[in-house]
């Protein structure tokens, strides 16, 4: 599993889109368009992209969605480095 893109966003709502960022699970499955966000709590949560309105196209385990929220944490990181 690997970040393939990550770049910052900014934005103003209530849970803080602070980048977006594609993935590639295995390599047979790439997902685009993640984003993590800061909840009002100010923990970091990765969030796939929404369909129809309030439908998401995709859902992770919890596990999967820690390991995710770490790698793009990382990633935005070291993009904030450069």
């Amino acid at each position: 599993m690997r970040v393939l893109y990550c770049h910052a966003v900014k934005d103003t709502r209530r849970q803080e889109c602070l980048a977006s960022v594609d993935f590639e699970i295995n390599p047979h499955i790439r997902i685009y368009g993640l984003r993590l966000l800061r909840k009002p709590d100010g923990s970091l949560y990765i969030y796939a992209p929404q369909a129809n309105g309030s439908r998401r196209l995709a859902t992770f385990s919890p596990e999967l969605s820690a390991r995710l929220t770490e790698l793009a944490v990382e990633a935005l990181e070291a993009a904030n480095e450069r």
